[in-house]
């Protein structure tokens, strides 16, 4: 029979979650539509999500039409959980892209619908809100075409928008004069239908019609307009077929090696993990071993295995049963305990390389607010890593403080939360800081010999600038079998574990490491004589090369009242932000550019204050540029420099 899995995304508010809740009614899982508001919802789930009525996590819910099952992953919309969304856009076959007729296409918007366009994710765009005063239907239809797509086709008109009673009724693709430009919009991506629409011994129908715009909806090159409204359910019945009609429905091969990709973790009483895992091919069994594939820090694909105690493939709502998983099965997978967001069940093969969405940018220190619960603290902390491994849970050597790093302010402050809500544990956070990186300026040259140091270990190294976004590469120009491949392992380990803080206490980023000379002499020199020379070396070498500081650099797009811009505008000029376009449309100004992350937040507090609280503001990590006058220093929890001689010194005690 096949599945389907679709997702729904959108800039926060625009009614993802109470479109959610409408489908599942109109397809009967559920016999009343609950409200964000009153925290009634089936996808919010968690208490934090009930209380501030935004969604924190994925949630998967299952419902079919017309005998077809599909699953539905509802995502965050808030930027801050961004990460949320690039992990469901790995596990989708198609996607709902919900506007809000009121509000427009949004920043927010933009940036999802330019990450689906290059995955090349078949979509459909429901336009929400046609109820609600300043409802627009023409205008809104211009921006989509001029902000998202190049191809929209509108699949339905709206009478009476801003109204109470407003109404969306379809609207053919082959009748009256509509024809003519539909077929237009389909022959640009189809040479065989143009041939048919222009030869006079053809009728072309609308089933016609319809087959080649299934054909380029799934092939992601023609995105349907749906108008509706989410509360009432007006249009809703309507993108339900189109969803049954237009979207893809799954393909793999059962019969084929097993991989599966882990797009959410979560815990249920007693502790034990879950991983929510989307099948691609061959099947997913219980009380069977199962291998697991992550990438590392700097892409190297690391493998591991487990065994699979339960699988539990979702069914109606968000019950599930025991099955094996087939392809196109989303599944609970229990037993698991070392797996991670991000890994891939069964194969490497198609192992993603790298996010769609920037990392974060932002960092801060965190403690527990009693001491006695600080080991309780950090091992929560890990946890809730796992769930979202980008928030890359870190101990400082130098301190032993702890840091996190973060999208934004209210990811922070969820943070907290779910260490209170979950575990009881009140935790500090010290004030926000912009996570800079160093990057390599020259080449530097290293080297040790043995027996003319405390080591019984020749180490010799070189490093150098590496292209832009390339991280760290590591070479070999000594003879592979001159050394054990448990020394070349603890020399690569330590390179990179030495790069996490540079000259300046940064991460030193976009550079080339080569080991350039090694001698060792048996039974004598362990792995732990690498461990301890290599970064002495690599630290002499990389103060001859020198490195500089790098910020990471955001393109944002701030949407504010016409009469509130010269305001807006004098304060990111005041944040150092570059603003390289200012349109007008209507009442509305939208301004883009760049702007320093470590001013993203004071904008965004700001805001509301200078745009009579009406501004929309929307950044994401573009690259880095280098600081200008004193390069900053990462300093430690009291203040002081981290400096490298002190880093070093606990690099060597640790052995």
């Amino acid at each position: 029979m096949g599945s389907l899995n679709i997702g729904i995304v959108a800039h926060v508010d625009a009614g993802k979650t109470s479109l959610t809740e409408r489908l599942l009614h109109h397809t009967g899982v559920i016999d009343q539509v609950g409200s964000v508001d009153a925290g009634s919802t089936q996808t919010d789930s968690m208490e934090m999500e009930r209380r501030r009525g935004i969604t924190i996590r994925s949630a998967v819910v299952s419902f079919s039409i017309d005998g077809l099952p599909v699953n539905l992953i509802d995502t965050p919309g808030h930027p801050d959980f961004i990460a949320e969304v690039e992990r469901a856009l790995r596990v989708l076959d198609g996607a709902i892209l919900v506007v809000s007729a009121v509000e427009g296409v949004q920043a927010q918007t933009r940036i999802l619908m330019r990450t689906l366009t290059r995955l090349r994710i078949p979509v459909l765009v429901f336009a929400n809100k046609i109820d609600r005063v300043g409802a627009r239907y023409q205008e809104l239809l211009d921006s989509i075409g001029e902000k998202l797509t190049p191809r929209p086709l509108a699949m339905s008109t709206v009478t009476g928008p801003g109204a109470v009673g407003a109404r969306a009724l379809p609207l053919p693709l082959s009748a009256g004069g509509r024809a003519a430009s539909v077929a237009d919009l389909l022959a640009e991506e189809s040479d065989a239908f143009l041939e048919s629409y222009l030869d006079d011994t053809t009728h072309l129908t609308e089933g016609d019609y319809r087959a080649e715009l299934t054909r380029q909806v799934r092939q992601a090159r023609v995105v349907p307009v749906y108008f509706g409204s989410a509360i009432t359910g007006e249009g809703v019945g309507e993108l339900l077929r189109a969803v049954r009609e237009f979207l893809p429905p799954a393909a793999g091969d059962p019969a084929a090696r097993l991989r599966a990709s882990v797009f959410k973790i979560d815990w249920v009483p007693g502790g034990e993990k879950v991983a929510y895992a989307r099948v691609h091919s061959g099947r997913l069994t219980a009380r069977e071993p199962v291998d697991t594939y992550r990438r590392g820090r700097t892409g190297e694909v690391i493998g591991g295995n487990g065994k699979v105690t339960s699988v539990r493939v979702f069914a109606q709502g968000t019950t599930t049963h025991e099955t094996a998983a087939e392809p196109g099965d989303i599944a609970k997978v229990y037993g698991l305990a070392h797996v991670q967001v991000g890994d891939q069940l069964g194969s490497p093969e198609g192992l993603p390389s790298g996010g769609f969405f920037a990392p974060p940018s932002l960092e801060t220190v965190v403690r527990a607010a009693q001491p006695a619960q600080n080991a309780q603290f950090y091992q929560r902390l890990q946890r809730l890593a796992e769930e979202d491994p980008l928030i890359n849970v870190r101990r400082h050597e130098a301190d032993r403080s702890i840091s996190v790093a973060l999208y934004g302010e209210v990811q922070r402050e969820v943070i907290k939360g779910l260490l209170l809500d979950r575990y009881g544990i009140e935790v500090v956070f010290e004030e926000t800081t912009t996570v800079y990186v160093e990057k390599v300026v020259g080449v530097g040259h290293g080297r040790e010999v043995i027996w003319q140091n405390e080591f019984a270990a020749t180490v010799g190294l070189r490093i150098a600038p590496g292209p832009a976004g390339s991280g760290v590469r590591y070479r070999i120009e000594v003879e592979p079998g001159g050394l054990p491949a448990a020394f070349h392992k603890a020399i690569e380990e330590t390179v990179r574990q030495t790069l996490q803080q540079g000259l300046y206490g940064w991460e030193v980023v976009d550079c080339v490491v080569t080991l350039t000379d090694t001698a060792y002499f048996s039974p004598v020199t362990s792995a732990g004589d690498f461990r301890k020379l290599t970064p002495l070396v690599l630290m002499a070498a990389l103060s001859t090369a020198r490195t500089t500081v790098h910020e990471p650099v955001n393109q944002f797009e701030v949407e504010v009242p016409d009469d509130t811009v010269r305001a807006v505008m004098s304060r990111l000029t005041a944040a150092r932000a570059i603003v390289d376009r200012c349109d007008t449309h209507g009442p509305v100004s939208r301004l883009s550019g760049t702007i320093p992350a470590s001013s993203v937040h004071d904008v965004e507090r700001q805001l509301p204050g200078l745009s009579h609280g009406e501004g929309v503001f929307v950044s994401a990590l573009s690259g880095h540029r280098r600081t200008t006058g004193t390069p900053p220093t990462r300093r430690r929890t009291d203040g002081n420099p981290l400096h490298r001689r002190e880093y070093l010194a606990h690099v060597l005690k640790r052995g």
